[in-house]
């Protein structure tokens, strides 16, 4: 054999070796940016949930004056929610700023549901038509965060499946391809979703 034969197959090998790394390269970015536009899903349901919040307060108000702290940890957990979820749309392949929303949205869930129970008390204000309109509002937006979540989730099992399988492994981390986090409730307790309707 030549020594040029044996020099176009080194260069065959390399440039094929080549063409496989940068087909792994690329379908991790492709499975990244897939999970991070399903994150961008979420967060327009969150917007959309911490803007109907403060119109709820507001109604409530007048309705609760005795209830005063519990409005105005809504409007804490909602405000830190909000700054949480920021954090995490900036990106969404940051573990801290996804634990740091799951967190956030656990302390609002919770705020919430307080509010809902003490409005169980006031007849009036379940009767109110802008309180029930804003919760119905509300109840729909909870569906539609759950259905992003879930959405969000299946992209980063696959993207964290594939990243995760030989050869890929090898890879991503080289590349700066990091674990991606699940958007999940830590609390078996904080899991269901706020009440938000009145019977």
């Amino acid at each position: 054999m030549s020594a040029l034969f044996i020099i176009a197959i080194f260069l065959a090998i390399i440039v094929v070796l080549g063409l496989w790394v940068a087909g792994i390269y690329n379908s991790l970015v492709a499975l990244r940016n897939r999970f991070k536009n399903a994150f961008a899903q979420i967060d327009v349901q969150l917007k959309r949930r911490y803007d109907l919040i403060p119109n709820l307060v507001e109604v409530a108000k007048g309705y609760l004056k005795h209830e005063r702290e519990t409005l105005e940890n809504v409007i804490k957990a909602r405000n830190v929610a909000y700054a949480a979820s920021q954090a995490a749309a900036a990106n969404p392949a940051d573990a801290g700023a996804m634990k740091g929303l799951v967190s956030a949205e656990s302390g609002l869930a919770g705020a919430m549901s307080r509010l809902m129970v003490v409005a169980e008390q006031y007849p009036d204000l379940k009767a109110n038509q802008n309180m029930m309109q804003l919760t119905e509002e509300l109840t729909s937006t909870e569906n539609k965060v759950s259905f992003a979540r879930q959405a969000y989730n299946d992209s980063v099992m696959g993207y964290n499946t594939t990243r995760e399988t030989f050869p890929n492994v090898l890879f991503a981390g080289m590349f700066g391809f990091l674990a991606a986090e699940l958007f999940k409730i830590e609390d078996a307790a904080e899991r269901s979703a706020p009440q938000v309707k009145f019977s």
